[in-house]
């Protein structure tokens, strides 16, 4: 991050990710998020963030979608409040 510019390198989608917003927890290890195509997903935390990253109504994410089933993805990554507000000043997600 450099001091002058505040700006921090982010981790960006590749070909087969996009940004969601978390909009309920189902309980468990589901949530419901609405993602950056318009489509509500049901999203699956995977076990290595599980109790580690915890994820809240709001939050913005990267997900995965299933190749199989289009309505479920994998969350792959949390943003911090910070970076998901660098991600909107810089026009990435709405």
């Amino acid at each position: 991050m450099s001091e002058e510019s505040g700006r921090r390198n982010l981790r960006m989608p590749s070909d087969d990710e996009m940004f969601a917003v978390v909009v309920e927890h189902n309980g468990g290890n589901h949530v419901r998020v609405r993602c950056q195509d318009g489509e509500n997903r049901m999203g699956r935390i995977p076990g290595r963030m599980k109790y580690r990253t915890w994820i809240n109504e709001g939050d913005v994410v990267l997900v995965e979608p299933w190749a199989w089933q289009d309505e479920k993805a994998n969350i792959e990554w949390r943003y911090s409040e910070q970076d998901a507000e660098q991600l909107r000043t810089e026009g990435h997600i709405k």
